[in-house]
């Protein structure tokens, strides 16, 4: 095991420490375990390419995920989401932080 693997592992463990202690609180934030990607992207009426091309993924990415080889993780998740809510407002966001041009 790395000693960053290692480290990340103790600060998990530090953390659930001081919330079982009530020495820290327990984050709100909520995201689920499973996300439709295929959902998302049918609802947005966008191929396969064109979602990846769209946020940043790349199509394998979106093919394994559909496809259940893989499933996105952490942030992962949470970004599926924030274009699930608000895909315009993500684009826009994106646009303004020079990360994607204006269509």
């Amino acid at each position: 095991m790395s000693k960053r693997a290692f480290d990340q592992i103790a600060e998990g463990m530090n953390e659930a420490i001081a919330i079982a202690r009530g020495e820290r609180e327990p984050a709100k934030l909520h995201i689920p375990a499973e996300i439709d990607v295929k959902a998302i992207r049918r609802r947005l009426h966008l191929s396969q390419d064109d979602f990846a091309y769209e946020y940043g993924f790349s199509a394998s990415q979106i093919r394994d995920w559909e496809q259940g080889r893989t499933r996105p993780l952490g942030a992962l998740r949470l970004y599926l989401i924030m274009i699930s809510h608000d895909s315009e407002g993500v684009l826009k966001m994106l646009r303004e932080a020079g990360v994607r041009e204006a269509a």
